[in-house]
């Protein structure tokens, strides 16, 4: 059984990528990479096509993650593609809810802050009008609630 997760935000070039690249390299570490498959994509397509934002891909490589994804808008075959639909923030979560009652879906949509186990945040702050303290803030996030899906994932297998 492979489980599928797919990260969501806005324009799918700072949080989301950067939730993709950290969880790839903790499902690699673990060894699961077989029974896992990881994507991202924005709300919106502004940005598709582009790479992560240089900002988050420098800061992602200091603490050994690749970020390798390009910029793609979430569409209605993902919501029946993936198993959990993992949203940065509340905005991306109404969205994508709404998405689903229009057209439904076969995944469980959840708010990635859900399986964050140290940071007592509600949202993935979005760190793109900010300075580099934003990114290593999302990054420390990212870190936390990847470790805790990663224990859901686990549990599953």
């Amino acid at each position: 059984m492979q489980t599928r997760i797919i990260f969501v935000c806005l324009g799918n070039i700072c949080r989301s990528p950067a939730a993709e690249g950290v969880m790839q390299h903790k499902v690699d570490a673990a060894g699961l990479q077989d029974r896992v498959k990881l994507d991202s994509a924005g709300t919106i397509a502004y940005h598709a096509g582009d790479r992560a934002d240089s900002r988050m891909r420098r800061t992602a490589r200091r603490r050994g993650y690749n970020l390798t994804s390009i910029s793609r808008c979430l569409t209605q075959k993902d919501l029946g593609t993936f198993d959990y639909i993992v949203t940065m923030d509340d905005t991306n979560y109404d969205d994508i809810a709404s998405l689903i009652e229009r057209h439904g879906q076969t995944g469980e949509l959840v708010k990635f802050t859900d399986f964050c186990r140290h940071h007592d945040v509600s949202e993935v702050p979005d760190p793109y009008y900010g300075g580099d303290d934003g990114f290593e803030l999302v990054l420390d996030i990212l870190e936390d609630g990847c470790d805790g899906l990663l224990n859901k994932v686990r549990e599953l297998h």
